[in-house]
Order: C-alpha cells, then structure tokens, then sequence
C-alpha cells in the first residue's frame, strides 16, 4: 500500500496541471484544491474542510474536488429527497440521504451524491460517529448537474458508481429539463418534463412527475 502510494505521488509529480485537471474529468482549475498538495489528501482532509470552511469536497486519487452545487440545485435535490422521504415513510426500505452525504466508495475515492437512497441490506450496521465518512454503496445516487459540471466529468462519475455497484443513476439537467435514468453505464432512458420518473426494482411505486417538481423547485413566491 506504501509503494503504491509513493509510486502514485510520483507519477502525479510529473504530470502538469493540465494533465491533472484532464484526469479529474476536464474540470476548472478553481475546482481543485492545492492545500494539501494534490495526490496527497485523505478522508481526513476531506472532513476538516467541511468542518473549517463549510465546503464539500469529493476525494478522488488523493485530490481534493470541490463540490459544486448551487441554490436552485439545492432547492431541486430537497424536493427530490422531500419526495423520497415521504415515500420511505410508507414503504420501509431504507435511508434518503441529502446533498452533504458523503460516501467512501472505494478506499481513496469519496463521492457526494445529490441525492441518495440507501436500501436496509446496504445501510452501515452499527452506531456511525459524527464526522466519519461511511463505507457504503447507495442503491441510487442523483446527480443534480451545474454550470460547473464537465461531460467527462459526470461519465468518470457514473462509471465510478456502477462499478462500485450502484444500482440506479439518475442525472438531472434543470436547464433542459431532462433526467437521464441510468440502469448501467451503457443502458440509459431519458425523460422529459412531461414524464414521470419511477424508481423501478429499487424504489418500487414511487414515481415523481418530472414538470411539476422542477416548477415547484422553480417558483419565486407564494402559490396564487
């Protein structure tokens, strides 16, 4: 584990910033943190930023990534896990997970989805002590995509959450109004706003109206 370490601190030193903004999934250098140095961060790390600075960051090859996320995609993900939470409370079958909830998907890889539901047979058994990242695999993981996203960015992502063993992807596009239902890397469905969204074998019966969560998440004032 050592060796590796050193050999992947190594390999990363002789990369440019280029090279690891590429690897990262194409993503602004404003994104990337240097403290500490890239290729070097841990979970650790990942914690004492959310706790210092209130930020999220995801760690990936020992990088730590800001999350990007910004008040109407919050506004979008906290109707969606409302949306969840209700349909839980009648049918037991796991946890909703909000937009803060981070998850070790593999040792050195941590993901923040949007969104997440993790079914009883995957939730971590035992008592979890604040400011631990879980080891855990959610049964779906939502992406609500911003300005800030890049494609390579969010196709590095999904195959990261299948390969980890996710069963249902969804990424939500607010500016076309779209949700991308992925059931593997290279089986997708795509809604539109006057669809519905169903939660298939994961969430069986639930179904949320894809137009009029968007307007809701949209409105600017009270209901005439």
């Amino acid at each position: 584990m050592a060796t590796s370490t050193v050999r992947d601190r190594e390999d990363l030193g002789r990369q440019t910033v280029a090279d690891l903004l590429e690897r990262l999934g194409g993503i602004p250098a404003r994104r990337v943190r240097l403290e500490p140095m890239p290729g070097t961060a841990t979970e650790r790390d990942v914690i004492e930023v959310q706790d210092r600075e209130g930020r999220l960051c995801e760690l990936i090859d020992g990088v730590l990534v800001e999350k990007v996320m910004g008040f109407q995609e919050s506004v979008e993900a906290l109707l969606l896990a409302s949306s969840l939470v209700n349909y839980l409370q009648v049918h037991d079958l796991g946890m909703a997970i909000g937009a803060d909830g981070m998850m070790k998907l593999f040792p050195g890889l941590v993901r923040i989805p949007d969104v997440a539901f993790i079914s009883w047979a995957r939730y971590p058994k035992g008592k979890l002590r604040r400011g631990e990242i879980p080891a855990v695999v959610p049964d779906l993981a939502v992406e609500i995509l911003s300005k800030g996203n890049t494609r390579k960015e969010m196709a590095r992502k999904l195959d990261e959450y299948f390969r980890a063993g996710v069963r249902l992807v969804w990424y939500v596009d607010p500016k076309t109004r779209t949700v991308k239902v992925y059931t593997s890397p290279d089986q997708v469905v795509v809604l539109e706003a006057g669809d519905t969204i169903d939660g298939g074998d994961v969430l069986p019966g639930f179904r949320l109206p894809i137009g009029p969560w968007l307007d809701e998440a949209a409105r600017t004032g009270p209901r005439s």
